[in-house]
């Protein structure tokens, strides 16, 4: 059966078509077009008024509604996977914490489940180790009871049981720049973060594989004019790409202006970080077994650090579209292409034929109205 999204702006990388509708095809993109085929007498989902963008890809997330990944239960990958529909995020990577390798091995099996067996949420595209390959002098928010030098022999394990997309790792730690080799030849994109390292062991990950760069300027060596360190490393190379919290807590905003304007939109990539307050009220919450206490929206650990974040996937493109005045159709490049096509998850991230019918409509402020995954309308908002 073929389903018209009919009467809206169509934004993808590159385009931007003021009135026009997508044809869908069971999961794919069937056509674009400024109306639809003569005749044609198949459902409609009126998209009137709202702006139709490929949907958000969130490949760094720990939580929401109240779960995180590493509670260890179905309900918490359920609830989650539901509430990113609200987001208009369509795919995410299962992030993990630094905790025991059983729990490791606990969340893969869920997000296995998960895979095989949910159709009322986001689309599950892979699980992203955050920990435990962390230097413990720049642990920020993780658990340094359970860090570890790299262990490819225990991704290996994980990665049997979940397609593991993505790890997250303090490269200056001993076996680093081994460890970026072995996962960039398994197709797992190393990404250093949590990190000491220097410009030159940035330099040599980089060579062997590190192309992103975990929640950048986040505990990372920073640039001086001196000692160049990691942010001036992913700021100078143009085949870095970048994870950019863009809540105003992490990135402030000449920082968000200077990485636009020095990466462009090709290679910058919106995340959320998202814990367990994310969508609920101030109060108290845990990260990896450590109390978390969310003030005015800012999650804290009790001891000061910075504990993820609150950031619903729509607001960190608001704050990018208005810091930057980046067209929404370059800007959209950073909320789901750079990362299917960076992390092969197939053809995700626009609206053309032939490419998965994850799509979301938004209004004139950039708020999720419906999201359509796999060619299913699986949300839209009750606000008149």
């Amino acid at each position: 059966m073929t389903t018209c999204i009919a009467g809206c702006r169509i934004v993808s990388p590159g385009i931007d078509i003021p009135q026009g509708c997508i044809l869908v095809e069971g999961e794919r993109i069937a056509g674009v077009s400024e109306s639809p085929p003569e005749g044609f007498d198949g459902p409609v989902i009126d998209g009137r008024g709202l702006i139709a963008v490929p949907g958000f890809i969130d490949i760094h997330s720990h939580g929401r509604s109240g779960f995180d990944f590493c509670d260890g239960s179905a309900e918490a990958f359920s609830a989650i996977g539901r509430g990113k529909l609200e987001d208009g995020v369509t795919g995410f990577l299962a992030t993990s914490l630094s905790v025991s390798a059983d729990d490791l091995r606990t969340l893969c099996r869920l997000a296995a489940n998960y895979r095989q067996n949910t159709s009322d949420g986001a689309t599950l595209l892979g699980v992203h180790l955050e920990g435990p390959f962390f230097n413990p002098a720049c642990a920020g928010a993780q658990n340094p009871a359970f860090l570890k030098h790299p262990d490819i022999a225990l991704v290996d394990e994980l990665n049997a049981i979940a397609p593991v997309k993505k790890v997250s790792f303090s490269p200056e730690l001993p076996g680093g720049e081994d460890f970026t080799r072995a996962l960039a030849q398994r197709g797992i994109m190393p990404s250093g973060g949590h990190t000491a390292a220097d410009y030159e062991c940035y330099s040599r990950c980089r060579a062997l594989g590190m192309r992103h760069l975990t929640h950048f300027c986040n505990v990372m060596t920073p640039m001086h004019h001196l000692r160049f360190g990691m942010v001036g490393g992913g700021l100078l190379d143009d085949d870095v790409y970048v994870e950019m919290i863009c809540d105003g807590v992490h990135l402030c905003d000449p920082m968000i202006q200077l990485i636009a304007r020095m990466k462009g939109p090709w290679r910058m990539m919106l995340i959320t970080d998202a814990m367990r307050a994310c969508a609920m009220p101030d109060g108290d919450y845990s990260l990896g077994g450590l109390p978390v206490v969310v003030k005015d929206g800012c999650a804290r650990l009790t001891t000061g650090q910075v504990a993820g974040s609150t950031l619903r996937y729509p607001d960190g493109l608001k704050r990018l579209v208005r810091l930057t005045g980046l067209p929404l159709s370059e800007a959209v490049r950073a909320t789901s292409l750079n990362q299917a096509e960076s992390l092969h998850l197939g053809k995700r991230g626009k609206l053309e034929k032939g490419f998965v019918a994850d799509i979301v409509l938004l209004d004139g402020e950039l708020d999720v109205q419906k999201t359509i995954c796999n060619g299913i309308l699986k949300w839209e908002s009750k606000q008149p």
